[in-house]
Order: C-alpha cells, then sequence, then structure tokens
C-alpha cells in the first residue's frame, strides 16, 4: 500500500506491518483512505482530530445547503388582473422565504390555439416579480400546460409597513411635538404689574394751645 503522512508527504509504498510500525512510532493512526487504488493508499494522521474535523465540515455545510422547495401557481389564460395580483401576493410571500415558485398556465379544450395568451400571463408575472425573483425556467409547454420557475434574488427590497399597525410611543411623542403650536407646553409670562403706590398717612392737626 501506498502510506502519505498527515503532512502530504509521500512515504512510498510499504508492506501493512511496516505502515503500521511508522504510524505507531509517530504515535498516530493508519487509515485506508483510497481502497480502490491501486496500490490502495492509506494516511498516517491522527484519527480523533480527524473526526472532529469532518463532523465540523458536515456541520457547515447543511447550514449553507438549506432545502429548497418549489411552490405552485396557477392560472388560466383568462385569470384576471384582480386575481393575478392575489396570486402575485402568494407568490411574493413564497419567494421571501426563499423557495423557488412554479407557474403553471392550465389550457383547456380550443385555449390550447392561443398559447400566447398563456405565455402574456407569465410575463406579467415576471414583470410583478421583477425586484425580488429571477427566471430560473423560462416558458414551456408541459403538455396542456405551460410552466414557469422563479427563483429568489439574493437581495431583495425590505418588506412594507404593515397597514394599521399601531405607532410606538416614541413614534406618538414625535407626532404630538410636531402637531403642537409653537410655545405649547411652555406657561405664558404674565404683564409686569405696576409698583403699588405707598398708602397715603393722614396725619390728625396739631392741638391747639388753650388761650
Amino acid at each position: 500500500m501506498r502510506v502519505v503522512t498527515q503532512d502530504g508527504e509521500n512515504l512510498g509504498v510499504m508492506a501493512i506491518q511496516d505502515a503500521l510500525a511508522e504510524a505507531e512510532k509517530r504515535s498516530l493512526d493508519l487509515i485506508e483512505v483510497a481502497p480502490d487504488g491501486k496500490p490502495p493508499v492509506c494516511r498516517i494522521i491522527d484519527y480523533g482530530k480527524f473526526r472532529y474535523e469532518q463532523r465540523k465540515k458536515q456541520k457547515e455545510a447543511q447550514k449553507k445547503s438549506k432545502q429548497t422547495e418549489i411552490k405552485g401557481i396557477r392560472v388560466r389564460p383568462n385569470t384576471d388582473d384582480h386575481d393575478l395580483s392575489f396570486k402575485s401576493n402568494n407568490a411574493l410571500k413564497f419567494l421571501r422565504h426563499g423557495d423557488k415558485v412554479k407557474f403553471t398556465v392550465i389550457f383547456r379544450g380550443p385555449e390550447l390555439r392561443h398559447k400566447q395568451i398563456g405565455q402574456k400571463q407569465l410575463e406579467r408575472f415576471i414583470a410583478l416579480l421583477a425586484d425580488y425573483a429571477i427566471v430560473d425556467q423560462p416558458p414551456r409547454m408541459e403538455g396542456r400546460r405551460m410552466t414557469m420557475v422563479l427563483e429568489p434574488k439574493k437581495i431583495m427590497p425590505p418588506p412594507p409597513p404593515e397597514q394599521g399597525a399601531k405607532p410606538s410611543a416614541k413614534d406618538e411623542d414625535q407626532t404630538s411635538r410636531e402637531q403642537a403650536p409653537a410655545g405649547d407646553g411652555e406657561r405664558p409670562s404674565s404683564p409686569p404689574q405696576p409698583e403699588a403706590e405707598p398708602p397715603v398717612v393722614q396725619e390728625d392737626p396739631p392741638d391747639e394751645a388753650p388761650a
């Protein structure tokens, strides 16, 4: 077997006993990594550390590879604008969740002679969701149906604030301050009062001397 160290050094082709002795001398383990090789390849490594790094890489890969679902939206060639807008909002919820959306136009009877109408319906979805999705699969016929798949963009505009949401106390305080007239909340200064004059003291006339 061919023996390689954990640093990548090729020790050449060795007998199994010699490879085990070399691993024992280094206080490491001998692990077969390519059993189908000619000759098979073994590495001299710290098996405990190797397993720890493998599990760590596996967990990181699972975090990055989020499973993507494909949601479905169905329309007819004669679906009106109101229903298209409603279905477009539903598709937007799926896209924000990170899922792909498959749009399907179902043709019945003579409607198959007007496939361009169904394609226009799908193109309207592309226009309505242009800020949130890109075309993963362009419109194409599948039997009596025309399908298209949109996938979410990596960067989307933030969602609009919910209607009817109660403003916070801070917002209400700010609004009241902006709507209050100038000087509101301040006690108006009173006009200066005139100084009071001292009271007049009337003196009694002096007593007359007796004649």
